[in-house]
């Protein structure tokens, strides 16, 4: 007897092929499109605070990644609160999250030595993170417009020019 291995698929099959194909189509292009989206993250402030980031939909976001051992951010802070003291007023949100192995109360230490007029979340357990493409390097930031898209993702010290030109775009008009 002979295998059927190479047999026609059955008319049912054939049928069902488009509909298939227009569902990987559909899958793909979510993929694609769907790519800067921001991860639907909860930050837990020093202050015990919960803010989604959800939430804060309708503003610009920038999620910054730091630790209090890292020169690079302890060197950028300053220019964060200016930033932040500018642009705040005219929907821009700012959200510190120290990285997991950053003691909580040398965090707290420095936020307050610091005047850190932002919102400064523990990522005790490094799910947050995790949630930003396994974000292990600081600084690291990510810029989140009004949509919840990410907009810009920069590992290392920010370019400040470049990030109050696009604020300006994103927020509209002059500051």
């Amino acid at each position: 007897m002979l295998c059927d291995t190479f047999a026609k698929p059955p008319m049912n099959f054939r049928r069902l092929l488009p509909i298939v194909a227009v569902l990987l189509l559909g899958a793909l292009a979510y993929a694609v499109f769907d790519r800067g989206s921001a991860p639907p993250v909860r930050f837990t402030t020093l202050d015990g605070q919960q803010i989604e980031l959800q939430q804060l939909r309708g503003k610009m976001v920038l999620v910054n990644f730091w630790a209090t051992t890292c020169t690079g951010c302890v060197e950028e802070m300053p220019e964060l609160v200016e930033t932040y003291r500018k642009y705040h007023p005219r929907g821009f949100e700012l959200v510190a999250v120290a990285m997991s192995y950053d003691p909580p109360e040398q965090v707290a230490n420095f936020a307050r030595n610091n005047g850190l007029p932002f919102p400064v979340a523990l990522d005790t357990q490094g799910e947050i993170a995790l949630a930003f493409d396994d974000v292990r390097l600081t600084p690291t930031a990510f810029l989140i417009d009004q949509n919840g898209r990410i907009v810009s993702h920069v590992v290392g010290v920010l370019d400040f020019n470049a990030l109050h030109r696009t604020l300006e775009r994103g927020l509209g008009g002059a500051g």
